[in-house]
C-alpha cells in the first residue's frame, strides 16, 4: 500500500482555502474513486486523469485508487484538482520522485493529451499560496495573471510530462518573472476621449464631480444625447488605480468565468450588463457563490442604461452595496463575501416615449404616464444616487461645430488633484465618508447653511439627501482648491438632486 499528499486550492468567495490531496493506491478490485465533497467537474477528472497518463506513456495502475480532497466539508469545483490528481497517482505508484511534491501547490485541468489547460480563480489561489510559504505550479496561461501577486513564486508549465521532468531533477522549471509594468499609469487615450462629446457642459461637470468625489450618477435626458457616449467616457477620467485597487480588481475579475485578461491591469473595470439582467447577475449566486456584475465592477464603473427598464426588484438589489459597499452572500450550506465598491452610472429617459422636455415638442405623454414610468424606480434608490442631472438635447449649432471640447486628460488632472486631497485630509473618497466624517469636514458656512436650511424645506430632503449633498459640496470645494464649503458650492450640489424637487 502506498500513499501520497499533495496541496492544491479551492475557490469559496474571494477567498483560496487550502485543500490537501491525498492519493492512496491499494489492492482489489480496479477502482478509482474520489471524495471530499466534489462537484461534477471534480468527479469527472478520473476520465481526463486516466487518458493523460497513458498519453503522456505512464503505467495507469489497475488497483483500488481513493483520492481524498480535504476538508471534507469544502465544496471543490472546476478541473483545477486534475492536475495534483495525477501526479499523486504518479507518486503513490513510484513512477515519479515525491520528495518535492510538498514544497508546492498544484493546480491546472488536463487535456487527455497530458498538456495543462487555463483555470479560473489563479489570482486568488496564488495570493493563498504565497501566504503559506510555498510556491505555485500552474497553466502557462495563468503565469502572467499569477505572478501579479508580488510575494508569489510562480512556476508555470504546459504539461504534465514537464512536470515530471522537473520533479526528476532533469528539467527544472523557471520561475516566472515577467511582470507588467505596474508603475506605468495607464493612458487616457485608452478609454474613449470626453473631447468626442459636443455640447453638455453641464453633464461633463457632473461627472467631473462624480469622478473626484466617488459620486454615483443618474442622467435624465430625450435619446441620442449623449448619455451612453458620457458615460463611456467616465472611466477615463477617473484616478489613475493604486497596486492595491489594481490588485483587488484583477483578483475579482480572476473569479468569473472569463477571467482576468492581463492586458487590462490597472484600467478601471467597465461593466454595463444588458436591461433583462437578472438580480442574481447583478449580486452574484450560484451554489458555490460567485461574484456578479456589481462586484465585478469593483473599483471601477456599473453603467445602467434604460434604468426603468430593468425590473424593480432587480434594481432594489443595489440598494445595500451602494451604502455599505459590499455584498454577502448566504446559501444553506455555505456564506461568501464580495467587496462592491464601484461607481453607478445610470441613465434614463424622461418619459415613455423618451421626449419630454424636447425642443421639437413631439412627446404626448400625460403626466399620469410620466409618473408611472419614473416610479418604477423607486424613492430609496434615488435617494441613495448622489448626483441626477438633465442631459438635454443638443442645440443643432454645438452640433454641427467641428472644435473639439476638453479633453480626458485634462479633466483627470483635476480629478486627481482633488481625489490627492481627499486622500491626504481623511484617507478616502468623499463619496464614503461616515457621518462622523461629514462632521467634520462637510460644515458650510453660514451662508452656505442657511442656503442648505432652505433647500431642505422647499425640496423635502432626506436625511440621507442632506448628507449626500454635503458630500457633493466637499468634492466641489475639493475641486476648487478651498479649505471650506461655501454658499456656491451649497448651491451648486443643491442643482444636483434634480429628482427631488419632482
Amino acid at each position: 500500500m502506498s500513499l501520497a499528499v499533495l496541496y492544491s486550492r479551492a475557490i469559496s468567495g474571494m477567498e483560496s482555502p487550502l485543500v490537501t490531496v491525498e492519493v492512496h493506491i491499494a489492492n482489489g478490485l480496479p477502482s478509482f474513486t474520489i471524495v471530499g465533497l466534489p462537484e461534477t467537474e471534480v468527479k469527472e477528472s478520473k476520465d481526463r486523469v486516466r487518458a493523460a497518463l497513458q498519453n503522456a506513456q505512464f503505467e495507469f495502475p489497475a488497483r483500488r485508487i481513493t483520492v481524498n480532497l480535504a476538508p471534507a466539508d469544502l465544496p471543490k469545483e472546476s478541473g483545477r484538482f486534475d492536475l495534483p490528481i495525477a501526479l499523486g497517482i504518479l507518486a503513490a505508484t513510484g513512477q515519479i520522485p515525491s520528495d518535492k511534491l510538498a514544497q508546492y501547490e498544484w493546480a491546472g485541468e488536463l487535456a487527455l493529451t497530458g498538456e495543462l489547460r487555463p483555470i479560473r480563480g489563479a489570482l486568488a489561489m496564488t495570493y493563498g499560496a504565497s501566504r503559506s510559504g510555498r510556491s505555485f505550479v500552474l497553466p502557462q496561461q495563468n503565469a502572467a495573471e499569477a505572478a501579479l501577486v508580488k510575494e508569489a513564486e510562480v512556476y508555470p508549465a504546459t504539461s504534465l510530462l514537464q512536470i515530471c521532468a522537473h520533479l526528476a531533477g532533469r528539467e527544472p522549471l523557471q520561475l516566472y518573472s515577467a511582470r507588467p509594468e505596474t508603475d506605468a499609469v495607464v493612458a487616457t487615450a485608452d478609454y474613449p476621449g470626453l473631447e468626442e462629446v459636443k455640447g453638455q457642459a453641464h453633464a461633463k461637470r457632473a461627472l467631473e464631480i462624480a469622478a473626484a468625489g466617488g459620486h454615483s450618477v443618474l442622467m435624465l435626458g430625450p435619446p441620442g444625447t449623449g448619455k451612453s457616449m458620457l458615460a463611456a467616457r467616465f472611466p477615463g477620467i477617473l484616478p489613475s488605480m493604486t497596486e492595491d485597487e489594481a490588485l483587488e480588481s484583477a483578483a475579482m475579475q480572476s473569479l468569473s468565468s472569463g477571467g482576468f485578461n492581463i492586458a487590462n491591469w490597472k484600467r478601471r473595470p467597465y461593466r454595463a450588463p444588458h436591461h433583462t439582467a437578472s438580480g442574481v447577475a447583478l449580486v452574484g449566486g450560484g451554489s458555490n457563490p460567485r461574484p456578479g456584475e456589481i462586484s465585478l465592477a469593483m473599483n471601477g464603473v456599473l453603467f445602467l442604461d434604460e434604468l426603468p427598464e430593468f425590473d424593480r426588484k432587480v434594481l432594489e438589489v443595489l440598494r445595500e452595496p451602494l451604502e455599505s459597499g459590499h455584498i454577502t452572500i448566504s446559501r444553506a450550506a455555505r456564506q461568501a463575501d464580495f467587496p462592491a465598491r464601484f461607481q453607478l452610472i445610470a441613465a434614463m429617459n424622461p418619459c415613455p416615449c423618451g421626449y419630454l422636455g424636447h425642443y421639437s415638442g413631439k412627446c404626448h405623454c400625460t403626466p399620469d404616464q410620466v409618473a408611472r414610468y419614473r416610479g418604477k424606480i423607486s424613492g430609496p434608490l434615488l435617494d441613495r444616487i448622489d448626483i441626477q442631472i438633465e442631459v438635454p438635447a443638443v442645440p443643432q449649432e454645438d452640433l454641427m461645430r467641428q472644435q473639439a471640447g476638453e479633453s480626458s486628460s485634462a479633466v483627470q488632472q483635476r480629478v486627481e488633484a482633488a481625489h490627492q486631497r481627499q486622500l491626504q485630509r481623511q484617507g478616502n473618497t468623499n463619496a464614503r465618508l461616515t457621518v462622523k466624517g461629514i462632521d467634520q469636514y462637510c460644515a458650510p458656512d453660514a451662508q452656505g447653511e442657511n442656503l442648505l436650511k432652505q433647500a431642505i424645506s422647499r425640496l423635502n430632503f432626506s436625511a440621507r439627501a442632506y448628507h449626500r449633498v454635503l458630500k457633493v459640496a466637499r468634492t466641489i470645494a475639493d475641486l476648487a482648491d478651498s479649505a471650506g464649503i461655501i454658499s456656491t458650492h451649497i448651491a451648486e450640489a443643491v442643482q444636483y438632486r434634480r429628482l427631488d424637487r419632482n
